[in-house]
């Protein structure tokens, strides 16, 4: 069942990010396979990320959780908080699956 991961980065933490992106994309890339899409949130007002939505396609909580977990602006705690939900696909990629 996919699951909806969404991130909200701690206030002030633009420099932290920018610092461990290169790392996070390259955990990105290393496991696409179970990534239906993924990106940053953008401010309106300034365009600067502010967390991030992933949607994610595995077998249980326990295994989004230690995906999201595993990310590397997880491990420099660069978020004030995480959900994580189960998601219905009923449309992705302008394909029907209802």
């Amino acid at each position: 069942m996919p699951y909806f991961i969404q991130t909200f980065d701690k206030a002030g933490s633009e420099d932290l990010r920018t610092e461990h992106r290169r790392r996070h994309l390259d955990y990105l890339e290393a496991t696409k396979a179970k990534l239906l899409a993924c990106g940053a949130k953008l401010s309106e007002t300034d365009g600067k990320p502010t967390g991030g939505i992933y949607l994610l396609d595995v077998e249980s909580y326990a295994e989004a959780k230690a995906y999201i977990d595993a990310d590397p602006f997880s491990e420099v705690e660069l978020f004030r908080e995480v959900s994580i939900e189960p998601w219905r696909k009923a449309f992705l990629d302008g394909k029907s699956f209802v």
